[in-house]
């Protein structure tokens, strides 16, 4: 499919069919090969900004459709941690809910480290041993496994992550993980993390605008073979609250509108274009969002899309 066919269809025309997960193409996770574009599901449990206590839960039929919907459409990388929850609404659960029992070609990937009580509110990260396996073990219960397929251990800071990745190798040899990964970290601290077990994945944020820091650690991942994984590529600055039209470079609205595809599709095409081993988990809530998000990896951009893109990315 070229990138023509993501235009809006005229009132004569007939709808297209949704775009397969295969259009991106894959890549080896740990063992595992996934399409290059996955799902988030940060955004799953509640409507309007994520991660706060005072999300609004959403409608949870809508959110299993969702689910359903992208494994349908050839999804087979699925993002998760069990600190994703609103009042009455678990990402966890939702997933476990929807796909259990899990395709044997279904790849979860969760997070350790950060921690949010009952009520919502942040607590202090996990950094014991015990209270990293006590993660896990939350994990697997929420998803009904009796292992993890990937387990990205989530840092704030700069210091050392050895002691804290060395714990998760424990129990990567105990059979409850089957494959590590990092999340918001440095180039120091991947290097340090790989003298302990291999890491298959970092979690970063990055998009267009990135620091040169972010680039640095793309680059380190392509010269080892490890997946990066962007997170906040749509959103960007808005983080959690989701992307911001209006405060879009002039640069990715010409690029949009030369192509009759959202902003955010050229985001998710741009990130894709950074190295084969760039892998994208958006998220929604919208079963139409979720479609659009898939068509992205259908949309080739060209030699003067890529070099307006750069300007906006190094502005």
């Amino acid at each position: 499919m070229t990138s023509d066919t993501l235009g809006t269809a005229s009132a004569s025309s007939p709808v297209p069919a949704p775009v397969h997960a295969s259009v991106s193409g894959t890549w080896t996770l740990g063992d595992r090969t996934v399409h290059r574009i996955g799902f988030g599901t940060m955004r799953l449990p509640q409507t309007g900004r994520a991660l706060v206590p005072q999300a609004v839960p959403r409608d949870r039929g809508q959110a299993v459709r969702v689910l359903r919907r992208a494994v349908e459409l050839g999804v087979n990388h699925i993002d998760t941690a069990a600190f994703y929850f609103s009042p009455l609404r678990s990402a966890n659960e939702l997933i476990n809910h929807a796909l259990a029992p899990y395709g044997d070609d279904l790849v979860i990937a969760t997070k350790v480290g950060p921690a949010r009580g009952l009520n919502g509110e942040w607590l202090e990260h996990a950094r014991t041993p015990e209270q990293l396996r006590g993660q896990v073990e939350e994990n697997l219960r929420q998803l009904g496994r009796d292992h993890l397929d990937l387990v990205n251990l989530r840092i704030l800071g700069t210091d050392s992550v050895a002691e804290r990745f060395g714990a998760l190798a424990e129990l990567q040899q105990a059979g409850l993980i089957r494959h590590l990964g990092l999340s918001n970290v440095q180039p120091h601290q991947i290097t340090e993390a790989q003298t302990v077990a291999p890491v298959v994945c970092v979690q970063n944020p990055y998009g267009i605008g990135a620091s040169a820091e972010q680039e640095a650690v793309l680059r380190l991942c392509a010269d080892q073979g490890i997946a990066f994984v962007p997170f906040y590529a749509i959103a960007g600055a808005g983080r959690e609250t989701g992307a911001d039209e209006a405060a879009e470079p002039a640069q990715v609205l010409a690029v949009a509108k030369t192509h009759g595809v959202s902003t955010a599709q050229v985001r998710l095409a741009w990130t894709l274009h950074r190295g084969p081993h760039v892998l994208a988990i958006p998220g929604t809530g919208d079963p139409a969002h979720l479609e659009d998000n898939l068509a992205a990896g259908a949309l080739r951009l060209s030699a003067e899309d890529l070099a307006l893109l750069e300007e906006a990315h190094t502005a």
